[in-house]
Formats: C-alpha cells, structure tokens, sequence
C-alpha cells in the first residue's frame, strides 16, 4: 500500500553526473563544501565515485517503492553541480512546475528541457512557471534549496542569502499560493547559511531545524512558534548536526510507508533519541554519499520531488 502525503512525494528526480567536482563558482558563500577535494586521487576518480554514489541511491530508493527517474550528465557543457537539480527544478500539487534564477553561471546550464518533457509525459503538468529570466535582473532563488516549503501550511521559509532574493520569492510565493517566512542565520563563524536546506527539513508529522542558526530571538521565537502550530514534533539539531548534514533530509512516501531520505554521515551524528521521533513516522534510510558532500550539499539537495499525478492508471 502506497501512503502518499502531500508533504511527502512517491517520486523523485535525479542527475548523475560524470563530470562531478566541487565548483569553484559556488565556494565563496558555500561553508559546506570542500574545494580542494579533488587532490592526489584526480577528477576522474572523484566523478567515478560520484556516479557509483548516485546510482546505489537511487536503487535504495527504488527497492522501497519509490519511483525515481535518474538523468545522466556526461559533463560537455561544465555543470560540476548538476547532482543537485532541486535547485533549478520544483514540482507541485495540481500540476505546477517552476524552474529557478541560478546565482553562478555554469549552474544555469544545469535547467534540461528533457526532464522537463519527461515529466510532462509521465505526470499530469499545467503549467510551467520560469523565474530563470530574474538572472539577468541579478535576482536569485534557487528552488527548495533556497526555500523549504510546508505544503500543508503552504508556508515557505527562508534563510536569507544572495540565492533567496526577497524580490524572487515573493513573485514565487504569489503564484504557488505561499506565505514567505524569511529569517538571518550565521553559522559559528557568522557566515550566513547558503541554502535553507541545510539547516531545515519538513516532514509530515515532524521538523528537523537547526534553530539555533536563527539570529534574532524573536524570529527564531517565531518560526519555532509557526512549527508547533502545525502539530508536528520539532526535533532541534546542534549546529554540529547541521554541518553534518542531519538537516539536509527528505520524506518520501514508499511502497509501505514514509521514509526519510538522508545520508549515512547524517544518519551517524543524530541521537538515539532524535532517530526514534523520526521513527514514529518514518523509517530512516541512510545513503552513502560521501563524494557528493564534497560539493556542499547532500541526499536532499540530490533529489527533486514529483508532486505531480501520474498519467499510470
């Protein structure tokens, strides 16, 4: 039986990328990654181990009853980010796609109009929005990265950085019928955190939030406030979590079940009792995907939801 949630989508799309590397584009503003990563093992090896990383995730996926449609990026037009498409791409209940404004060049190239056709013939798509031309105005947002959103709620929240231009995200928040919740964030040495992903994920009965990433109290007061509101259990992470990657999770409705979508270095920093909130509703499924988080992201950050009916039956 199939458990699908609105908050928790059955499929999911993903690139694999045969040209992997951390981009030098993104290192100034992204404390996650690792720009000397390539060192004395060479590119090649680095991309290999990438490509093996994605490929075993998406058949962990896909043996607990997730459909996931799996895109190669053999690398011609340099898009060392493509593994992470949900920056570029969103889907929505009701048959609504958006695609983003990308703040580094060579992320722009990662927007494929083949995904974008696939889903089209696979799941029932009305319209596609296309905020891409904001990228000449100089205004960012990259997708559910820069936003997590409550589709439940219909709340999208926000750390405000240069890839979650307010501007973006209020012409986002008007057409998908959200309400923005902005907030400043600084990590231990007051950088701000790139991507709201990283610190926040919701789920359909709890959040994982670094809330003590929130500068202002009574903002943090607030979203904390906004959470409990929802009924779901928040479940606080440690900044230490956070840079390991603990925030950077998705739900996702299987053949028995939700599961959480998260990485093993995530899995291992999280406390026997934060794994047994989660488990009270989802099962915990850990990837390896060590490589890729050399590029400052994780599991999350790998994977573009599907919100859309399927054409099948």
């Amino acid at each position: 039986m199939n458990l699908v949630s609105i908050q928790a989508p059955g499929a999911v799309v993903m690139i694999r990328p045969h040209r992997f590397h951390p981009n030098p584009e993104t290192a100034t503003d992204n404390a996650f990654q690792h720009t000397d990563a390539t060192g004395t093992n060479g590119a090649h090896t680095l991309s290999a181990a990438a490509c093996d990383e994605v490929s075993a995730a998406a058949k962990a996926l896909t043996d607990v009853g997730i459909r996931v449609h799996v895109f190669d990026d053999f690398g011609e037009q340099d898009t060392p980010d493509s593994v992470f498409p949900n920056n570029w791409l969103s889907t929505h209940p009701g048959g609504h796609v958006g695609l983003y404004p990308m703040a580094s060049p060579n992320r722009r190239r990662e927007r494929r109009v083949d995904v974008i056709d696939m889903l089209k013939s696979e799941y029932r798509v009305q319209d596609v929005i296309d905020y891409s031309g904001l990228e000449y105005d100089g205004l960012f947002l990259e997708g559910t990265g820069a936003m997590v959103l409550d589709h439940v709620s219909r709340v999208a929240y926000a750390a405000r950085s240069r890839r979650a231009d307010p501007i973006a995200l209020e012409r986002f928040c008007t057409n998908f019928n959200f309400e923005p919740v902005c907030f400043d964030t600084a990590d231990a040495q007051g950088r701000p955190i790139y991507h709201t992903n990283v610190m926040m994920s919701i789920a359909t009965e709890f959040v994982l939030i670094g809330l003590d990433l929130i500068v202002d109290d009574v903002r943090r007061d607030e979203v904390r406030r906004r959470l409990n509101e929802t009924g779901r259990t928040v479940i606080a992470l440690s900044p230490s979590q956070i840079a390991n990657f603990a925030g950077n999770a998705l739900e996702l409705s299987g053949r028995d079940g939700r599961v959480l979508a998260l990485s093993q270095r995530a899995f291992d920093c999280l406390t026997p009792h934060q794994r047994r909130l989660i488990e009270r509703t989802a099962q915990l499924l850990p990837l390896g995907v060590p490589t890729i988080e050399l590029a400052g992201g994780s599991v999350r950050c790998m994977l573009a939801g599907v919100h859309l009916s399927s054409r099948r039956g």
